[in-house]
């Protein structure tokens, strides 16, 4: 029999052996279970569980339920309530080996209580926080029935054109890979096994941050060197911290579509970084290999796939259709998707699920009687996390905080949207649900004072820009035009602002505008709105910027013109209150930037740690043959790390332990940070390497700490951070990271640009 059903399998046949389902006396050996359980699979079986199926979008709901009891059907995505998951897993385990399905969703900033896009909660610098808005995640993911999210994201992002940076946290290795591995723990908690957790599958791998132009799904062509060194760290420090999936990039590496590059897959994440959890393909990007002109047709592109070693198939069509063929014909041997089919099995047991299929879904009788009911938020953590994501840009003459008297105007396209407050990926976070700007701001002033609301613009007048916005709901469109001219929308905004004794004018961007497949050539707001800001200039009343954006901006009017500007980002379901909070002073903010803000779109990529050349441009000195722009200032407009406070902060003279540090040894690095200001406040204290001197080119400075730290108006507090060999590695020419001798610089400060430096010798 057992040779009998070997024949079957090379031929692709569906002889079934006699064993009818996993033995549960293997149930707590992992490796001895899965074993047994592939060993009864056919392999039509074995192929059914390598495939990630989208209810409705890839296939309609009847005919789902038939194929998961055919156990056609790996796992699935996009169902976000237990009653419509519960049919499902029943199905499944109706199935001949019973093997229970996975449930997977974008949970990438919040379930059903939305937290600020990634942008934002990089912006809190506070790692604590950052890890509420995934534990709060996967609290409400896994009440839903849910198994895994495809986050976090952390592909690192220099190219603000790019619409997808707003799901990131930001351009520095350091930062994003603190976040990735927080982010991972949070989600996964103490076992991902747990009824409250949920799988992590880190996305995109690889370097899909560095798409050439900043334009989605664009190709990347970058050194080995900067790769390890830079582009790459992040997804090692989330599959180093446990997580269980690796999402692949749609995006070529080198010439190779990362679904088929086996050196990304099986040499860099399987050997040499020990990976052991389930790679998922992204949406249809096998089929994409044929664009991609990598493969002729379907079948190579399966063949190329798994291989490379994409072991489930999003949106599959190609697995299902080609695999049994090309094993029956020696093209993919049986061991090959044997090693698939263990990943997916090992991540559904990681899951808990082999021991409790409905760990998750529960029983009928628990379900909530409504899935979007009030109680089911977590709007306090929301509301701490998003006033800790907003980024003080400008204030003049201590514009904010503003008084809770008088009368005030608010106005913009933006004031009282509640779909953009949530930004893009929202998961099954409801628009109704968030708080508006206006909303907040109403609620904070009560009857203290008067506040006046006027649209004044609407996001932009470009009609194929909002074509292209609404083009994937049309039936229920997100940009919603006001049908008066810009003209009259402005008129009745400068009437509101003129009897105000200060403007708030929310402006930026739609959600949209930052979102997958919304690349950018410029970086400007809107014509539309830079005629409103315009004309409220005008009107000599204090001007309040605050922005909503999922990338930089070029915010140089902003600078020039405004009093004050605050970056909030998309700052999700208590955002209204959150900036509220802020602009009213009973928050003070402490936010600093994840990114640079390039002063124009002619400066990218803009980012801090670029690498030194041989003719460097140095502020103050003649720019003549050196590396600059001869039209405008350079550098950033504001730099990574920036953001004010309402009080002051002061940062001593670095001091070291000692001026020489020997391999293996550590050396401690202290300064005093004292708030000199009136207020209580919190800032973020940052260190920065410089090598002096190395084999090959050194970035002109590195992040390899930082510390957010509260203070009292008037207290001082001593900083000291360790360092140690990890901090002065680098990649080098033979892709080894070692750490050479030689001379480093400390630099401490509270951004990048303005800091304290000290020498010491590494011997």
């Amino acid at each position: 029999m057992k040779r009998l059903y070997l024949l079957g399998l090379i031929a692709g046949l569906t002889l079934q052996p006699v064993a009818a389902e996993p033995s549960s006396a293997l149930l707590d050996d992992k490796p001895a279970f899965i074993a047994n359980l592939i060993e009864q699979m056919t392999l039509d079986e074995k192929i059914g569980q390598l495939r990630l199926i989208s209810i409705g979008a890839d296939m309609p709901r009847p005919r789902m339920l038939d194929a998961l009891e055919a156990g056609q059907i790996g796992g699935t995505f996009n169902t976000v309530t237990r009653h419509d998951n519960r049919p499902m897993q029943e199905a499944a385990l109706r199935s001949r080996l019973k093997i229970p399905i996975f449930f997977a969703y974008d949970v990438v900033h919040g379930h059903r209580t939305i937290f600020p896009i990634g942008l934002g909660l990089a912006s809190s610098w506070d790692l604590d926080t950052i890890a509420t808005s995934g534990r709060v995640s996967a609290i409400e993911a896994s009440a839903d029935g849910l198994d895994m999210t495809f986050a976090p994201m952390v592909d690192i992002s220099r190219d603000p054109r790019w619409g997808r940076t707003s799901e990131g946290f930001g351009e520095d290795p350091y930062l994003v890979s603190q976040i990735a591995r927080t982010l991972v723990r949070a989600y996964q908690g103490d076992s991902p096994a747990a009824p409250d957790s949920v799988t992590a599958s880190v996305k995109h791998f690889a370097l899909y941050g560095a798409v050439e132009g900043g334009r989605d799904y664009n190709v990347v062509d970058m050194s080995p060197m900067r790769m390890h060194q830079d582009f790459l760290p992040p997804y090692r420090a989330a599959i180093d911290a446990g997580a269980g999936g690796v999402m692949v990039a749609l995006n070529a590496i080198n010439g190779v579509p990362a679904s088929a590059n086996t050196w990304l897959l099986q040499d860099l994440l399987r050997r040499d970084w020990g990976f052991d959890g389930v790679v998922l393909s992204d949406h249809g990007a096998i089929s994409e290999l044929m664009r991609h002109g990598v493969a002729r047709d379907g079948r190579e592109a399966a063949r190329l796939a798994i291989k490379a070693g994409i072991d489930m198939s999003m949106a599959d069509s190609l697995y299902r259709e080609q695999l049994p063929g090309l094993v029956q014909a020696g093209e993919v041997e049986i061991g090959e998707i044997d090693t698939a089919v263990r990943e997916v099995l090992g991540a559904k047991y990681d899951m808990g699920l082999f021991h409790n299929p409905f760990r998750r879904i529960g029983s009928a009788a628990d379900d909530p009687p409504d899935v979007n009911a009030e109680s089911r938020l977590h709007r306090k953590a929301a509301r701490e996390v998003a006033r800790q994501s907003i980024v003080l840009l400008e204030n003049r003459d201590r514009t904010l905080p503003l008084n809770k008297r008088g009368t005030l105007a608010l106005v913009g396209p933006l004031a009282d949207s509640p779909i953009d407050m949530m930004g893009s990926w929202s998961a099954a976070g409801v628009a109704t649900q968030s708080v508006t700007l206006h909303q907040g701001m109403l609620e904070a002033l009560g009857d203290d004072a008067v506040l006046l609301h006027a649209r004044g613009a609407n996001i932009t007048d470009d009609k194929q820009m909002v074509e292209y916005l609404n083009f994937l709901n049309w039936d229920n469109p997100e940009v919603v035009q006001d049908p008066r001219s810009p003209e009259q929308m402005i008129a009745e905004a400068v009437a509101v602002a003129e009897r105000a004794d200060v403007i708030v004018a929310a402006v930026g961007e739609s959600r949209g505008m930052s979102h997958e497949a919304s690349s950018r050539t410029r970086l400007q707001i809107p014509a539309s709105q830079q005629a409103l800001l315009k004309a409220l200039k005008e009107t000599g009343k204090p001007l309040v910027l605050v922005l909503m954006n999922g990338r930089p901006l070029d915010l140089g009017w902003a600078k020039a013109n405004a009093d004050a500007v605050v970056e909030t980002w998309f700052s999700g379901t208590e955002g209204g209150h959150a900036i509220a909070d802020v602009l009213f002073g009973d928050y003070n903010p402490s936010g600093k930037l994840p990114i640079s803000f390039p002063r124009s779109v002619g400066q990218i990529p803009t980012y801090y740690n670029h690498l030194r050349v041989g003719r460097p441009y140095v502020e103050g000195k003649p720019g003549n043959y050196t590396s600059q722009y001869f039209e405008e200032p350079n550098g950033p407009l504001y730099p990574f790390g920036y953001g004010l406070s309402y009080t002051d902060f002061d940062l001593s003279e670095v001091r070291l332990s000692s001026p020489t540090m020997t391999r293996g040894g550590r050396l401690q690095a202290s300064v005093t940070l004292t708030n000199t200001g009136p207020r209580d406040g919190a800032t973020t204290v940052q260190l920065y390497i410089r090598d002096e001197v190395a084999s090959v080119i050194r970035p002109v400075k590195e992040l390899k700490a930082f510390r957010k730290v509260a203070l009292k108006a008037g207290e001082a507090r001593e900083i000291r951070f360790d360092l140690d060999d990890e901090d002065l590695q680098l990649v080098n020419a033979q892709l080894q990271r070692v750490v050479e001798p030689g001379e480093f610089e400390v630099q401490i400060g509270l951004d990048s640009q303005h800091v304290k430096p000290a020498r010491f010798t590494l011997r």
